[in-house]
């Protein structure tokens, strides 16, 4: 993937994103930017880092406490009318992680897509079977699948109809909270195929979630990573994956296998889990898991800065991505 543009007006705009649920506060002022696509921003960590609970606040699924969310420069973490909510959600669609839950096992393939294609007028009730038909041959599907139920079908094919629903409104926006990590190995290859290929022509801009930096190299220009509901990471892929300069990144970047043996890294195995999000540790967040904490990361919280073309919350940032750890 390319570089990360400057981007002067983003078609989608995060600032300062708080997400709360009593005494957790699962996201903790999360920004970024989404410019038209074709183009990928993927939001990477481990479970518990906050990215499905972003997906979910784009989504409107779940409040945000404080912050916005902007889609062409108009706040709509705040919307309320029913009006409102119907305009953004065509606008922006998600792709749940597993297919079999977020499709409704009562009711066939071709209803399932036809309801949002109904709801929003978007073809007039006549040419509504057509647009099905269309829908599912471009996700690879026989057009005659419109008459199966959910169980009837595998998980990918499964996933490929969930893609087509979220297609079936002309989004602006997609975003995919982890679409293959419930399918097996050759399956994910296929439907990563497919999101490549419906990127191409339909010049798609999405949100990526993933806990998978291989998928990421493959489909995002721009990565973030998350670590307990921060941002710890944040700039063009390429130079993130070729030299992290966070240490979490770089156990993250380890994991990720190599074709080349001299490419090859050692893989680091970071101890522990992800603290509770409850009960956070005084200082970075992630210093009682770092190799590399020193006694500034266990008394002082390290601020986002730009360092080598991204930005980093590290205070050993430098000596990271120089190579000197």
């Amino acid at each position: 993937m390319s570089a990360v543009v400057a981007v002067e007006a983003p078609l989608l705009e995060v600032e300062d994103l708080v997400v709360e649920f009593g005494p957790v506060r699962a996201v903790d002022g999360v920004s970024f930017r989404l410019p038209a696509g074709p183009y990928g921003l993927a939001l990477v960590g481990e479970s518990g880092s906050g990215k499905t609970t972003i997906a979910r606040a784009l989504m409107r699924l779940v409040p945000a406490a404080s912050g916005a969310i902007r889609l062409d420069g108009r706040d709509v973490a705040g919307l309320t009318s029913s009006r409102g909510l119907r305009s953004y959600r065509r606008d922006v669609q998600i792709v749940f992680q597993d297919p079999t839950t977020s499709l409704d096992p009562r009711a066939r393939i071709g209803a399932t897509i036809a309801e949002p294609i109904r709801a929003h007028g978007i073809v007039p009730r006549e040419d509504v079977r057509s647009r099905i038909a269309s829908l599912l041959a471009e996700v690879s599907l026989d057009p005659e699948m419109a008459g199966r139920y959910p169980h009837q079908l595998s998980g990918g094919q499964r996933q490929r109809v969930a893609i087509a629903r979220a297609l079936s409104v002309e989004p602006r926006v997609l975003v995919l909270d982890e679409p293959t990590s419930a399918l097996d190995v050759t399956v994910q290859a296929r439907i990563l195929e497919l999101i490549a290929e419906l990127r191409r022509e339909r010049g798609l801009a999405y949100v990526l979630i993933s806990h998978n930096l291989a998928v990421v190299e493959q489909l995002c220009e721009e990565t973030a990573v998350l670590y307990l509901g921060r941002i710890v990471e944040h700039g063009p892929t390429e130079q993130i994956l070729a030299r992290p300069a966070h240490p979490y990144t770089l156990a993250l970047r380890s994991a990720v296998p190599e074709i080349d043996l001299a490419a090859r890294r050692s893989r680091i195995v970071l101890p522990g889990t992800v603290p509770d999000p409850a009960n956070p540790p005084p200082g970075c967040p992630f210093h009682p898991r770092c190799p590399y904490a020193i006694d500034r990361c266990r008394a002082e919280v390290p601020k986002l800065r730009r360092i080598d073309g991204r930005t980093v919350a590290c205070h050993r940032a430098e000596e990271i991505v120089g190579g000197h750890m």
